[in-house]
């Protein structure tokens, strides 16, 4: 576990919320004024190209937005596979008063729940999930992973000439089993002749479980694979080294093997953090639920430009996406 303080960000949205009342209470001219503070807990190396990168690329993207490195301090401790690490990395950074502490793994959801009760002027958010226990000082935040699956699926299927498909999916939980399902519709909606094989490692983390879970698919005859958690770098590497196409999720995960990768779907966690930022400052800490997706921008299909894709192909994605966006194309929610 590592731990890393940032100073990111700034917000106008601080200075808009606080600006007046500090000029009223005396602050005048000169005063200091507070930085928001964030912290994330998050399970693997924020660069993972997956899961956590996700969080801390969303919230580089309000950095950037917002302007300014001296109003939103972030504290970042990744690499946290341990639920109890994490859980005492979350008490630590709510008991410091930070304003908005990000629990970033649906294996979190207990230690949270015991949590946030003990601090309530505290803000807290974990996902991806979507239930906020009742909690008034509990965000929640989930993909509809499900969506870009079924586009790449499609897309999958349409490039496959052996007829086979491989999924390497990590535990059955969240937007992990979300995409696997979603993936797997995509390719049957597009060709029901084609096989579909998944295999769960039981693990988010264990690379070598991925790599035999790939070796194992292209054995069954996969010449596409996709797969979803920081795991995945372990089978996109066989996949580079047979030669076999592959589709990421999470994050765009073309530099892992940019002569392989079609697409990426990518997550853009900005979406609702602005949300959650906007309803702290007014004062409402939690009780809310989000779900980032296609229509909304949370969810953006990133095509790798340095592959040859079929023109027909893109076009086939494209036309997907927008057919899931005006509901004219309904994607299973999985099972």
């Amino acid at each position: 576990m590592r731990k890393l303080i940032v100073v990111v960000a700034a917000l106008a949205l601080v200075a808009a919320a606080c600006g007046g009342a500090g000029d009223e209470a005396g602050g005048g001219e000169g005063a200091a004024e507070q930085p928001f503070r964030i912290a994330v807990v998050a399970p693997s190396a924020i660069n993972d190209l997956a899961f956590s990168q996700s969080i801390y690329d969303g919230l580089v993207a309000i950095q950037e937005e917002m302007g300014g490195p001296t109003k939103v301090e972030l504290a970042v401790t990744d690499g946290t596979f341990v639920v109890e690490d994490a859980a005492a990395a979350i008490r630590d950074y709510a008991a410091q008063g930070y304003d908005l502490v990000i629990a970033h793994g649906s294996q979190y959801g207990t230690s949270l729940q015991e949590i946030a009760p003990d601090f309530p002027d505290v803000s807290f958010a974990w996902g991806t999930a979507g239930d906020t226990f009742g909690l008034p000082n509990v965000f929640a935040y989930e993909a509809a992973s499900n969506q870009g699956g079924y586009v790449m699926g499609v897309m999958a299927a349409a490039l496959s000439e052996s007829g086979v498909v491989g999924i390497i999916g990590p535990i059955e939980v969240g937007d992990a089993k979300l995409y696997v399902d979603g993936f797997a519709a995509g390719v049957k909606a597009q060709d029901p002749t084609v096989d579909v094989t998944i295999n769960y490692t039981g693990s988010f983390s264990d690379v070598a479980l991925a790599a035999e879970a790939a070796r194992a698919a292209i054995g069954a005859g996969a010449d596409v694979l996709t797969g979803t958690a920081q795991m995945v770098v372990g089978a996109v590497g066989v996949a580079q080294e047979e030669g076999v196409l592959w589709f990421g999720t999470q994050a765009d995960q073309t530099q892992l093997a940019p002569e392989i990768v079609v697409a990426s779907q990518v997550y853009h966690w900005e979406v609702v953090l602005r949300d959650m930022i906007d309803l702290i400052q007014q004062g409402t800490l939690g009780g809310e639920a989000y779900v980032i997706d296609l229509a909304n921008g949370g969810e953006e299909i990133a095509f790798n430009p340095g592959f040859d894709l079929p023109a027909d192909v893109k076009q086939l994605g494209q036309d997907t996406i927008q057919g899931i966006i005006d509901g004219s194309i309904v994607v299973p929610a999985g099972g």
